[in-house]
């Protein structure tokens, strides 16, 4: 029987964009409408609030970068670099005209230092995927994406997996690992209409893909034909981001929202992280980013 540890009992608003740090050996993660970002330690058993945006502002997701620090991609478009040690936060962008009234919404590191970053639709236009290049160049990847979601690459980096949420469908591209481009979109799983949306993922070490979703109170793993090998469900209906990790990578950290609701209506979890340890197979560290460490981005 699988067992699911609530380890931080927060009421996040929209918790989302968990990843581990491979060096500091924590948990990071979101709540993005507050700008908040969380940090778990499971050796305390403790979480705590590591950083918040200045202004106040909404951090749809980040990564990790070779040095440590974190790139926090925000609304507008914008770009940061936030130093753990020292606290201090710099633009890398800031920001993108088309997304001026919108955010980011999900992104992940590539394997050459590289991040893939979706954003949210605005009132008058659907959102994109953008790659933020090392050198801090940034280009459009895929247009006209109904929310941007969760990503991943498959263990042997060719195959690229991107959401988006209101179509209810994961795409897989082909990655190119030399140059970093995509291309060969197909449909890899759609979900069922009445079973929540995806949102978050993650890819394990066999290459199947775990997909939060949004509204059906559950994570479902698939192999990459899009068939259901196994599911896990959470006291939340809101479940909205799955990530590996652990020193061995082999417990499950899922994220939760409360959204504008309250517990009686959206679960006795919604908006706590949880984690479920021990599973197998279990993850591979995730890629680093190598954009801001750049002297020309600081």
């Amino acid at each position: 029987m699988v067992r699911i540890e609530r380890v931080a009992d927060v009421h996040a608003e929209t918790g989302e964009g968990a990843l581990w740090h491979p060096t500091e050996r924590r948990l990071y993660w979101l709540d993005i409408p507050r700008g908040r970002l969380y940090r778990y330690d499971p050796e305390t058993d403790t979480n705590e609030v590591a950083h918040e945006t200045a202004d106040g502002s909404a951090v749809g997701g980040f990564t990790v970068e070779t040095d440590g620090a974190l790139l926090l991609f925000g609304a507008g478009g914008r770009i940061q670099r936030w130093d753990p040690a020292t606290g201090e936060v710099s633009t890398v962008l800031e920001g993108i005209a088309a997304e001026s009234e919108s955010r980011f919404n999900d992104v992940i590191a590539a394997p050459d230092g590289s991040v893939f970053c979706g954003t949210m639709p605005s009132e008058d236009r659907l959102g994109s995927l953008y790659r933020l290049g090392t050198d801090g160049s940034i280009q459009t990847v895929v247009d006209d994406v109904d929310i941007a979601n969760g990503m991943g690459f498959s263990p042997d980096e060719r195959t690229f997996y991107f959401t988006e949420s209101n179509a209810r469908r994961i795409y897989a591209f082909d990655y190119d690992t030399a140059s970093g481009e995509l291309s060969s979109r197909r449909t890899a799983v759609e979900t069922p209409v009445d079973e929540g949306v995806p949102d978050g993922m993650t890819v394990d070490e066999a290459g199947a893909l775990w997909s939060a979703r949004w509204g059906g109170g559950v994570a479902v793993r698939y192999d990459p034909s899009g068939e259901v090998l196994d599911s896990v469900d959470f006291p939340a209906r809101k479940v909205s981001c799955v990530t590996f990790g652990g020193p061995e990578y082999d417990d499950l950290y899922v994220t939760t929202a409360l959204g504008d609701g309250r517990r009686a209506t959206e679960g006795d979890g919604a908006g706590a992280l949880f984690r479920v340890p021990g599973v197998t197979p279990g993850g591979t560290p995730p890629s680093l980013s190598a954009v801001a460490s750049r002297d020309e981005a600081r």
